[in-house]
């Protein structure tokens, strides 16, 4: 699976897209994969996963077939 990246974390997982396992079930294995793999991660406050273009829960279930994309937090001013 494919996961898009945007803003710093696209800086922090090394380009605009990473290849992710397919063995994730649920939006919160691959947050836990994600923070595993890439501690910086840890840095950003309350980041999101979404799939096909929605904001996605941790229960939310993953295919095969989605489109993943990891959201660093937005700040306005």
């Amino acid at each position: 699976m494919k996961l898009l990246c945007f803003g710093i974390a696209k800086e922090i997982l090394g380009g605009s897209t990473i290849d992710v396992p397919q063995d994730h079930e649920t939006v919160g294995d691959l947050r836990s994969w994600l923070i595993h793999e890439y501690p910086e991660l840890n840095r950003l406050q309350g980041f999101m996963i979404a799939i096909n273009q929605s904001y996605a829960l941790d229960q939310d279930e993953i295919t095969h077939n989605d489109e993943l994309a990891l959201l660093p937090p937005v700040s306005g001013g």
